[in-house]
This record gives C-alpha cells, structure tokens and sequence, in this order.
C-alpha cells in the first residue's frame, strides 16, 4: 500500500472560526498552527502546503497564566547599535491585540519555505465580527 502524496491542486480547504474569549494563548496556538500545516488531516503531506484557513475572533479577551501580562517580555531589534526594544505582553495587548496571537502561532510554525504562505490563512479580528461569513467556517474545537 502506497502512501498518498498531494500535489498542490488536489488539496481541499476548508475554514475554521476559533472564538479567543478565555482561551489559554499557547495552548490556542499550538491548535491553530497544527491546523494551517494541515496535520489534522488524514493525508496530511509534510512537504506539501495541506492547511486550512483559520479565523480567529475576540483576539483581545485571549488568557495568559500567571504574571506574563507584565513579566512576559518580547523584543525587537532594528539592527542598528542600541536598537533593542522590549515591550512586555500587557502593552502589546493595549496597542495591538491581535499581534500576541500572531507572535504565538508564527513560532509554532516550523522555519521553512511554506511557513509564509500558512501564516498568510490566519486571520485575526479584534471583535466577536469577522468579514468571512460567506466562507461558511466550521466551529473549530480547541479544548
């Protein structure tokens, strides 16, 4: 018995809608990025861009465990000398709420050449809205 290997127009995509509200992030993560390789499939194919697109709402009402509002800290670098900036989880959520989960889900995903085009079918919103309805996504289940 052969193992079936999907070429890039055999794969059929389908969409999912995650409502964030009281959600743990990293465990929220790790479901959506199995979801954008495709690994909940049965002909899940390694090297072959399989995933699903994935909606996500109420990013702002998303949970972190214990003190990682103020202590969890991100960092960025313009590459030039003293360009170290560090902004701590709380402060992201203020600015830009939907960019904890974006950060989550990006560092799950394996560093190869399909990683840009699976983090290009996430799509986040702040409210409990999205603009695709007409999609039809399916309630994903995360717990």
């Amino acid at each position: 018995m052969r193992t079936p290997l999907l070429a890039k127009n055999d794969v059929n995509r389908t969409w999912y809608v995650v409502d964030a509200q009281g959600k743990t992030l990293g465990r929220l993560a790790t479901r959506i990025s199995r979801v954008l390789q495709g690994k909940h499939k049965p002909d899940y194919t390694p090297h072959a861009d399989t995933g699903d697109f994935v909606v996500v709402v109420n990013a702002e009402k998303i949970h972190l465990t214990g003190k990682k509002w103020t202590d969890k800290i991100y960092y960025k670098h313009s590459q030039y000398p003293g360009g170290m900036t560090e902004r701590t989880a709380g402060d992201i959520r203020t600015k830009h709420p939907t960019r904890l989960i974006e950060y989550a889900v990006r560092g799950m995903l394996p560093v190869n050449r399909l990683r840009a085009n699976r983090l290009k079918r996430l799509r986040i919103f702040v409210g409990a809205e999205h603009e695709h309805v007409a999609q039809q996504p399916k309630e994903l289940k995360t717990d």
